[in-house]
């Protein structure tokens, strides 16, 4: 029932939207600070790499910083600058919502392994709503118009806009 209520309700929807623009503003501000600001991951993953906690808890992820993400420290700084920066974009513009949400909940779930705390748990519960309510989250922004378009354009045959594919009947 409530699943129902996060996925189809206008009112849902218009509460996903304010916690949307919420969440998209946190992820959009860091994101432009480190794209315009020069950031360097590689003072944060040799914290990583030095805490005792990450070690003992983590120690799959601490191997994983420790031998590739320290070697390849400015290729992981594109990533989390560009990384923010998109995720926010995506939640503000409600465009490919899902997807915005799934990566900036991957991004909070890695500072969260890494031992940073800050405001990484209240933004992946609420973005947990997010993902949850599916379309629902980016019904009052550009997925209304995004989603629906890329769905006739992947699921029309060639030559043919006004029929769907149907897949063939189970035997």
């Amino acid at each position: 029932m409530f699943m129902n209520f996060l996925r189809e309700n206008r009112y849902a929807a218009g509460i996903l939207t304010a916690v949307r623009l919420y969440i998209g503003w946190l992820w959009l501000t860091a994101g432009w600070g480190k794209v315009t600001g020069g950031f360097s991951a590689e003072g944060y993953l040799m914290g990583v790499v030095n805490n005792e906690a990450v070690i003992e808890q983590y120690p799959t992820y601490h191997a994983f910083i420790q031998s590739f993400a320290v070697p390849n420290a400015e290729v992981f700084s594109f990533m989390v600058a560009w990384g923010e920066l998109l995720v926010g974009l995506g939640l503000i513009l409600g465009v490919f919502t899902t997807a915005a949400a799934f990566f900036g909940i991957m991004m909070n779930f890695a500072f969260m392994f890494a031992g940073t705390i800050s405001s990484n748990p209240w933004m992946m519960l609420f973005t947990i709503f997010l993902l949850a309510a599916g379309y629902n989250a980016g019904r009052f922004g550009g997925d209304r118009w995004v989603i629906p378009y890329i769905r006739q354009q992947l699921f029309t045959r060639k030559g043919n806009k006004k029929h769907p594919v149907r897949k063939p009947a189970a035997a």
